[in-house]
């Protein structure tokens, strides 16, 4: 089992930036891949970024790409969403995910486990 914990959301202006970070516990070795999804009201979750633990090899959404960086710190078992350049669609809840596979990396039904979520509100 993998623990994990989400926090940094609140709420920011156009423009704002934010960092969300996600901690793991638990059998954290076995974890192959690590991403962020969205999901805003009465829309479906949407992978949002994802990094392979091991190589660091990173995923975008094209929606995010230039504005949002995922990076992991492997002494703290934390992996971070640096979100810059915000936007009102990106309001949504925004959880973390983590799976002891590779592949998919965006796809949301492949991850084994996932966190409580955080919210991210982006006004104009």
């Amino acid at each position: 089992q993998v623990q994990l914990v989400e926090s940094g959301g609140g709420s920011v202006q156009a423009g704002g930036s934010l960092r969300l970070s996600c901690a793991a516990s638990g059998y954290t070795y076995s974890t192959k891949c690590m991403g962020w999804f969205r999901q805003a009201p009465g829309k479906e979750r949407e992978g949002v970024a994802a990094i392979y633990t091991g190589s660091g090899s990173t995923y975008y959404a094209d929606s995010v790409k230039g504005r949002f960086t995922i990076s992991q710190d492997n002494a703290k078992n934390t992996v971070y969403l640096q979100m810059n350049s915000l936007k009102p669609e990106d309001t949504a809840m925004y959880y973390c995910a983590a799976k002891p596979t590779y592949g998919g990396p965006l796809v949301s039904t492949s991850y084994n486990y996932w966190g409580q979520g955080t919210q991210v509100t982006v006004s104009s």
